[in-house]
């Protein structure tokens, strides 16, 4: 197995984690400013009130995006698994 078949195994898995892990991540962000900007305007400064719809929205967004998520998942790894006889030498 050669630096650059491991280099580029390592990029493919990173850029797979961060393609997967983007849209749980934006959701969570957005809701977290949308909540912020309505504690702000009304001065509400409850704690709960941040993490609720959070932990809702992404429960949510993993729902909807779980089977597209684990899609690519599980293509990533049938791939390594079906390259496997490329990484042994003898």
């Amino acid at each position: 197995m050669t630096v650059d078949a491991v280099t580029e195994m390592a990029s493919n898995a990173l850029f797979l984690i961060i393609k997967v892990s983007l849209p749980i991540l934006l959701v969570s962000l957005v809701v977290g400013l949308i909540v912020s900007i309505f504690q702000t305007v009304t001065s509400i400064q409850e704690q709960t009130l941040t993490f609720v719809p959070k932990i809702v929205c992404v429960f949510l967004a993993l729902a909807i995006l779980g089977s597209w998520m684990m899609t690519n998942m599980v293509e990533y790894t049938t791939q390594l698994w079906s390259d496997f006889s490329l990484y042994i030498h003898r």
